[in-house]
């Protein structure tokens, strides 16, 4: 009889479309642009904008470009990384743990991951999301779910909740071992680019209530100053890898994709930046993603299809990316270290 575990890991991801069907990519997004911390508006208009109008028109374009990246055997790309990530951390922390893994948005879903871990009367919980920057409309979102669901239970375990690793060595490591798979002398510049927000949700995690940000830049900025900044994270990040690549300041830039909407984002948004650097004679540039912890329709699709396009039809010639976490025993290694370090 194998060893009753005492200790419990939630692992949470964003979430996927359970196939690439209109039917039910509508439903994911539907659920996802619905949650009030990523549309933050008030609820009627988040109703008629996203009911009304987003869904209906991105619905089946988004499940064609799904199908493209799916796999006949292992679907989603981000489901399987995930279950990946889920076993081997698993079997790295031993039979006194139990690990879950849930999506924050369709299956598995939140109240079903901890419905088990409820009942199995646990002396302690960690809870990590898969994001490395903290943003209210990710890791925030998370935590107030799990929070709110929790509140019902009639014992409530050691709880902790890893709100974010922007610059966590080992997750540092692998972005760069990555990186080292491609010849970095071949490529004339670097991208990181992450996934964007409105301007108007880092205001919100301001302490001052006052946006100061000279031109987005923050690159001097410490995340010491605004701990839940989303843009410093990134600039952290970007300086991490950066500097174990030696990657020369001139040679990289920050930038933000999956822009939505009309209303002002976190700038330089990537399309822009590759249209600056083909007009600079740009020919060959590699790509880091590191707000994504396993390959998604982010990285496979939007960067590695739309991005390369758009930026070889201005003249450049080539986009490659840098592969994901994924399921490198290194970036496993990292998440035991959250879980030891987190008192559980």
């Amino acid at each position: 009889m194998s060893k009753k575990a005492t200790k419990g890991v939630l692992l949470v991801q964003l979430g996927t479309p359970n196939s690439p069907t209109t039917g039910e990519v509508r439903k994911y997004l539907t659920e996802f642009l619905m949650d009030p911390r990523v549309m933050d508006i008030p609820y009627v208009s988040r109703t008629l904008l996203v009911k009304g109008i987003i869904v209906p028109r991105r619905a089946s374009k988004s499940a064609a470009t799904y199908s493209t990246i799916w796999d006949e055997q292992t679907g989603s790309p981000l489901m399987y990384y995930s279950e990946l990530q889920q076993q081997m951390l698993q079997a790295e922390l031993g039979d006194d743990y139990h690990v879950e893994l849930a999506m924050r948005y369709q299956e598995p879903s939140i109240p079903g991951a901890l419905k088990k871990l409820e009942g199995m009367f646990l002396e302690s919980l960690v809870v990590i999301p898969l994001f490395p920057q903290y943003a209210s409309a990710t890791t925030g979102s998370v935590i107030d779910r799990v929070m709110e669901l929790i509140r019902s239970w009639q014992y409530f375990p050691k709880l902790r909740f890893v709100s974010s690793y922007c610059d966590n060595p080992l997750m540092v490591d692998v972005f760069a071992e990555h990186a080292q798979q491609h010849n970095l002398e071949d490529y004339d510049h670097f991208l990181f680019s992450y996934h964007g927000l409105p301007v108007r949700q880092l205001g919100k995690v301001d302490p001052s209530k006052q946006l100061k940000c000279p031109d987005f830049g923050c690159d001097s900025c410490k995340t010491e100053t605004n701990p839940y900044c989303y843009l410093s994270q990134c600039y952290a990040t970007t300086r991490a890898i950066a500097t174990k690549l030696n990657l020369p300041e001139d040679k990289f830039t920050v930038c933000f994709q999956s822009r939505l909407g009309k209303t002002p984002w976190i700038q330089p948004y990537t399309s822009d930046t590759l249209h600056n650097l083909a007009k600079a004679g740009k020919k060959k540039l590699l790509v880091f993603s590191p707000a994504f912890v396993a390959d998604c329709i982010e990285t496979l699709d939007e960067i590695q299809v739309e991005y390369a396009n758009e930026f070889k039809e201005m003249g450049g010639e080539e986009v490659h990316m840098v592969e994901s976490l994924n399921a490198n025993p290194k970036w496993i290694e990292a998440l035991k270290r959250m879980v030891l370090e987190n008192g559980n």
